[in-house]
């Protein structure tokens, strides 16, 4: 008898797709799709609050995100997670997520996720896109914690690629690539976190991001840095876990944010 071959099944992947779109007097259009889901909360300081969900409880190879927001001039809004972003092992392609901000004139945006936790054998390609016209103020905070303390994922294999890039009236102001590729002794050196398990990254672009600079500093600790100019403040710092980064980055986010806590979700 031939052996029979079935050809291999191939596995259901996530795809999402969530778009905002709001001006100066309130919402203007909403969109939803497959796994993305965007609900709206109360805030304490009147902003409006948009929290996205992914519905599949996490990411894993092959799935595909897209969230896009535009603000109409004089528009404001803060997006958060509704938890941790998860993304699992992977055996073959990577996640891929991207996020296209469009700012108006004099409008603000503040982009809070919480953490994105990759487990033991992760993938994920993250395309951070913001266009911004004159006087528009963008705050930016992204964290990633490398592996699970608690399951003893302390020296963990990764694939990981964040991709940042900022314009402001059509003119490229910022930009900013992470590649980490293979297991934890590829990322001793001093320019590849230097064995840390957990980083965040913010900016903030703002007339007075400048003036932030040295009130900043003191918050990042030995393993940290920042520099300001040209009406954006960027700082980047390490922790060894979650926890430790969680607490640093609430105070430099409070800080940036005139002394306001962070989002409320984030202390669900």
């Amino acid at each position: 008898m031939v052996p029979v071959t079935a050809p291999p099944i191939p596995l259901q992947r996530a795809r999402g797709v969530g778009r905002i779109e709001a001006g100066a007097e309130g919402l203007v259009a909403l969109h939803q799709a497959g796994s993305a889901k965007i609900r709206f909360c109360r805030s304490d300081d009147g902003v409006r609050e948009a929290v996205l969900i992914n519905t599949a409880g996490g990411l894993a190879g092959g799935d595909a995100f897209r969230w896009e927001i535009v603000l109409r001039p004089g528009a404001r809004m803060r997006t958060v997670t509704q938890a941790c972003e998860k993304v699992y092992r992977s055996t073959g392609a990577a996640a891929e997520v991207e996020v296209a901000l469009s700012l108006g004139q004099g409008a603000r945006l503040e982009w809070l996720p919480q953490e994105t936790i990759l487990f033991e054998g992760a993938k994920l390609n993250r395309r951070f896109e913001a266009d911004l016209e004159p006087g528009a103020e963008l705050l930016v905070a992204e964290a990633a914690i490398l592996g699970r303390l608690a399951m003893g994922e302390t020296r963990i294999a990764l694939s990981l690629h964040d991709r940042w890039r900022v314009r402001r009236n059509g003119r490229l102001i910022f930009a900013d690539d992470i590649r980490i590729e293979g297991g934890p002794d590829d990322r001793m050196g001093p320019a590849l976190l230097n064995g840390a398990g957990a980083y965040a990254s913010v900016l903030l672009a703002a007339p007075d991001a400048e003036a932030r600079l040295d009130a900043l500093r003191p918050l990042l600790g030995e393993a940290g840095g920042a520099s300001a100019f040209d009406g954006k403040l960027f700082c980047r710092f390490l922790d060894t876990d979650g926890a430790g980064l969680r607490r640093r980055l609430t105070a430099v986010i409070g800080r940036l944010r005139d002394g306001r806590a962070t989002p409320r979700l984030w202390t669900v």
